[in-house]
């Protein structure tokens, strides 16, 4: 494998920013220190430029198998790391979902032979294969996911024996999606009684609500309380759900943790009236309040990770009417770049950015060697110019489905160059698939 040397960056780790250089040789991180004079395959002058551990995305969907016509790994992994983001964990929804030990390490086969990106698959827990989840190697794979309300799929776990029996006795971190069945239903009943089939798709926070959001994590939390679970609840989209975390330890002591995504932080209600369906997600984009509210809860540590939440589809899906419209939107691309602008609108301090993009999924997940910008750890390395605009077209948006609400935005820094597993893997919006990503571990 190539050497690289980066030169003169400004190196933003374990909230500092300091000025570094940085050698890279066989995957790793050699050496950090000023004027580091060693021979490089590739030599790259990172002047003006600000160097980032790269970012770990626990919550993906990448569609393969089974779904392939909206994406696959292969496709999507390659925008991840054209946006900064070198690991990801996905999803099991898929078709079959990977809910038994063989049709997860089919993913696993796929990902090894096509994922530029390092990578990591969820087992995903129904009402009927505990014994299944339980096989589950907790240092070869990052979690089990459980979904507490249905969304993209089938695997709504609605069973309380089922759910006491997985809280009780996992291995693994426990991911949760949470939303309360019954008040969506009920709520759903109300709305398609006032306007049948043509709700409109700003109504979608009112369905899907803070009372189907909080009742569904209180309940979770409340499993994890009583059996000690490593419970880790997926995109929190409302102000009242804070309250149900804490931030008076240290990351690495909490039991309990919470992901806050992009999207619940840059969109909200009013914006559907611009973007409709493109941005109709579960749980749904909510009032102002709740945005604001999530923030804050982001800069006081009750939110421990950002993450995507990245669910495409196609084009043609999305223009359904909303009943139909499937719920999901495209971001691992551009993730990064919408942080940076919070960055840079001074609502985010860098450092802050860093922690909860790159640091803190490694310390929630146990990851191995990755996460930091240390010697000895995997080289996992994005350069970002914060001052070089860039502007979303179709031609530099990677996804298999060929769209993303930000199509035709400018942000106001660039991605120059992102090294995976110690292997450059995109520079200056040119991809090198010479090498694959490497598969996840993590030290439990």
């Amino acid at each position: 494998m190539k050497s690289i040397l980066i030169k003169n960056a400004q190196l933003v780790n374990e909230g500092s920013i300091t000025t570094a250089d940085v050698l890279v040789q066989n995957g790793r991180i050699a050496q950090i220190g000023q004027s580091i004079t060693a021979e490089a395959d590739e030599t790259i002058d990172a002047t003006g430029l600000h160097l980032l551990p790269g970012v770990i995305d626990d919550q993906v969907h990448f569609r393969e198998p089974g779904l392939t016509h909206k994406a696959v790994i292969e496709t999507e992994a390659r925008a991840a790391v054209a946006g900064g983001t070198t690991s990801f964990m996905e999803m099991p929804n898929t078709v079959p979902n990977a809910t038994t030990q063989e049709l997860l390490e089919d993913k696993y086969k796929i990902a090894a032979e096509t994922s530029l990106a390092n990578y990591s698959f969820y087992m995903g827990a129904t009402n009927d294969n505990l014994a299944e989840v339980l096989l589950t190697n907790p240092n070869t794979v990052c979690g089990i996911k459980i979904f507490m309300g249905s969304s993209t799929g089938n695997m709504l776990v609605d069973n309380a024996e089922t759910l006491e029996e997985i809280f009780a006795k996992a291995k693994l971190p426990i991911a949760v999606h949470c939303e309360d069945e019954q008040t969506i239903r009920d709520n759903m009943a109300l709305y398609e009684e006032k306007y049948g089939e043509d709700i409109p798709v700003k109504c979608h926070p009112e369905i899907r609500n803070e009372t189907a959001c909080f009742k569904s994590s209180y309940l979770a939390v409340k499993l994890a309380e009583k059996h000690n679970t490593r419970l880790h609840i997926l995109h929190i989209s409302t102000e009242e759900e804070l309250k149900l975390f804490r931030n008076d330890i240290p990351l690495e002591q909490k039991r309990i943790t919470a992901e806050v995504c992009v999207h619940h932080l840059w969109f909200d209600k009013e914006d559907y009236d611009t973007y409709g369906t493109q941005i109709k997600c579960n749980p749904a984009i909510k009032e102002h309040r709740h945005k604001e509210g999530l923030l804050k809860g982001l800069l006081e540590d009750k939110l421990d990770v950002i993450a995507t939440d990245h669910a495409p589809h196609t084009w043609e899906e999305k223009q359904n009417k909303y009943k139909k419209a499937p719920s999901g939107v495209p971001l691992v691309q551009h993730s990064l770049q919408m942080m940076l602008e919070f960055v840079r609108e001074g609502k985010l301090p860098l450092e802050k950015m860093v922690e909860k993009m790159s640091h803190a999924p490694a310390i929630l997940f146990n990851v191995r060697e990755r996460g930091y910008i240390r010697e000895g750890y995997w080289a996992d390395l994005v350069l970002v110019d914060l001052n070089k605009p860039y502007t979303v077209t179709k031609e530099n948006t990677y996804y298999k489905c060929g769209w993303s609400p930000f199509e035709g935005h400018t942000f106001s820094s660039s991605i120059t160059h992102t090294i995976v597993s110690g292997h450059l893997a995109f520079a200056n919006g040119t991809f090198d698939e010479s090498k694959k990503g490497e598969r996840m571990l993590f030290d439990r």
